[in-house]
């Protein structure tokens, strides 16, 4: 009598390789995934940050052991090309980011996290059908770590999205990417005034330098804080007289955008702070209460004023750490 295969054994043999085929395409994602991970460390604008990002990309070289493991364990051979190959396409991703801004950037790695995930679960699919336990947990472990990367990457965006501070600056070429993505969407005049505007500036910086070069350095590091001093007070004055002119004018959008350009610079008074009393509190108790403060704009303001008057690090720190939770939970809620 003719042996014929089972419909189990037809289903084994099918889904085995599939099972290979996606602990092989996971392994070549997480090469990816690393080389990205050590890219944006170098963005990082705290030393938190740096760490988090080291700690992920030791993270998912763990995480490539155990794709590797888990591939021997079916009878497969690792990926060795197509790893070489997922480093590459990182250094090729880098490469064109320059040409981005940084949300762009950002959303790259998102799209690499979300196909992460979904082959995670896929493969996990495949491996409790086979009823391969050791390898559904390490496919269980991956889809944790990769729901985990994606909402970290949410609060990012979320950051951006309010305004920060960001907790990864763009490269410099991603800020000239920025500054000419917005500079093409401006009317041609508005653009060729900019440019001069720029340009004459430069001119004015380069003859200011050219004066200070023989100069005593003591001496024009004092003059150069002066100056910035002076500036900051005009500036400050100029801005709060213009909103007070729009106001009685009845102008309130025009109002509304200068106070918040004097909210982002640190310009307000005291008494305008979301924080009553705010210049008479300590630290500890200035803390408390920005703990409690629901408006991230509220926040920011705060952040801006500290910044620019009081600078006391455990109140900066802590201003930053609510401004990170609640775009955080812009995130979550998104």
């Amino acid at each position: 009598m003719e042996n014929r295969p089972t419909s189990a054994m037809v289903f084994f043999m099918s889904s085995t390789p599939q099972l290979l085929n996606q602990l092989n395409a996971l392994l070549r994602l997480t090469q990816t995934e690393v080389m990205i991970a050590e890219t944006r460390r170098a963005q990082a604008t705290t030393e938190a940050i740096e760490r988090e990002l080291a700690a992920n990309a030791d993270k998912c070289r763990e995480r490539s052991r155990l794709l590797t493991e888990s591939i021997r364990r079916h009878g497969g051979v690792p990926d060795v090309a197509g790893m070489a190959v997922g480093r590459l396409a990182a250094n090729a991703k880098a490469a064109a980011e320059q040409g981005q801004d940084l949300p762009d950037a950002l959303l790259g790695d998102l799209a690499l996290e979300h196909e992460l995930l979904d082959r995670a679960r896929f493969a996990k699919m495949l491996a409790e059908q086979l009823d391969e336990p050791a390898t559904r947990r390490v496919l269980e472990r991956l889809e944790i770590a990769h729901e985990a990367t994606v909402q970290w990457l949410m609060t990012r965006m979320a950051e951006i999205a309010v305004g920060g501070p960001l907790a990864l600056r763009p490269s410099p070429t991603q800020v000239i990417a920025g500054i000419g993505r917005r500079m093409s969407t401006l009317p041609a005049r508005q653009t060729a005034d900019v440019v001069n505007r720029s340009v004459e500036r430069l001119g004015q910086m380069r003859d200011r330098a050219a004066d200070v070069v023989s100069t005593n350095v003591e001496r024009t590091r004092q003059l150069a804080e002066a100056a910035g001093s002076i500036w900051t007070a005009g500036r400050d004055a100029s801005l709060k007289r213009s909103e007070e002119i729009a106001g009685r004018r009845g102008n309130r959008a025009t109002a509304q955008r200068v106070h918040q350009a004097r909210e982002d610079l640190g310009a307000v008074a005291a008494e305008e702070l979301p924080v009553r009393q705010y210049d008479s509190l300590s630290a500890g108790t200035a803390v408390a209460r920005i703990r409690r403060l629901d408006d991230i704009d509220d926040v920011r303001t705060i952040l801006a004023y500290e910044t620019a008057n009081k600078q006391r690090k455990s109140v900066l720190t802590a201003t930053r750490n609510r401004i990170e939770d609640l775009a955080g939970q812009l995130a979550t809620a998104s």
